[in-house]
């Protein structure tokens, strides 16, 4: 549970510093999409290790929840009553599965496209770098060079107010999730002391709130108008509310 976990925040954390780069130029965010992208079988490698650390770490959760149901018997307590249990201690499970499933949405909304229509895919544009991109200093994508419009593509699907909710409310469980689980997680690796326990603690909340507000920050940028449509997102976004307007029937 630990380890995977550890492996899982890492790699929500880069996830974000991503995404954040929706604030930049769509250069920025679509050259880095480009460069993930062009990595081929070492993505799908780091692809296929992310999920196999995903499914480990739900089948500890499950054991662990088992575990503890077997040690308590049969017969259920006469009092419930908590105590000394922070809040996001106690809805792990329940957080949990909101968050498996915001996943599961996720990559299908984001990577796969398997909730978007096929007209509304076909509308979004290709883009043309206005500039080289480099990466830690090392030319990744040239100037004028046509990839994915990543940009336009996260900016149409914050658009609907619907899926910008769920994703707020996906995010605020998860980073209630990260609270605890990475306080535990110190615990359990043996990371943690005595002296400096409540500091850690307290890094771990400053971690999560950030962590929270980074990710609300991007659905809100986009339906409150702070980030404006890259050049050929507008044409984009007409096209994907005629496909909208057509599939609603007229009286």
């Amino acid at each position: 549970m630990a380890v995977t976990g550890l492996i899982l925040v890492g790699f929500v954390t880069g996830h974000l510093v991503g995404n954040l780069q929706i604030f930049g130029h769509p250069d920025k965010i679509n050259g880095y999409a480009h460069f993930l992208q062009s990595l081929g079988p070492v993505l799908w490698a780091v692809r296929l290790g992310l999920l196999v650390c995903a499914g480990l770490h739900v089948w500890a959760a499950v054991t662990l929840t088992l575990e503890n149901w077997t040690a308590r018997g049969p017969e259920s307590y006469g009092i419930g009553k908590w105590l000394n249990a922070a809040l996001a201690s106690r809805y792990m499970k329940h957080s949990g599965v909101v968050v498996l499933a915001f996943i599961v949405y996720h990559l299908a909304h984001f990577t796969v496209g398997a909730t978007q229509s096929g007209s509304f895919k076909s509308n979004l544009p290709d883009y043309s770098m206005a500039g080289d991109f480099h990466l830690l200093g090392f030319p990744i994508v040239a100037k004028g060079q046509v990839v994915h419009d990543v940009y336009s593509m996260v900016f149409l699907g914050f658009t609907n107010p619907f899926v910008s909710l769920f994703y707020i409310i996906a995010v605020g469980l998860l980073s209630l999730h990260l609270m605890h689980g990475v306080d535990s997680m110190f615990q359990t690796l043996g990371w943690r002391n005595q002296r400096w326990s409540g500091w850690l603690r307290k890094l771990v909340l400053i971690f999560s709130l950030a962590y929270f507000l980074g990710n609300v920050a991007i659905p809100g940028a986009i339906l409150g108008g702070i980030v404006p449509p890259a050049a050929g997102t507008t044409a984009a976004v007409k096209a994907a509310v005629a496909v909208r307007s057509t599939s609603i029937p007229q009286r």
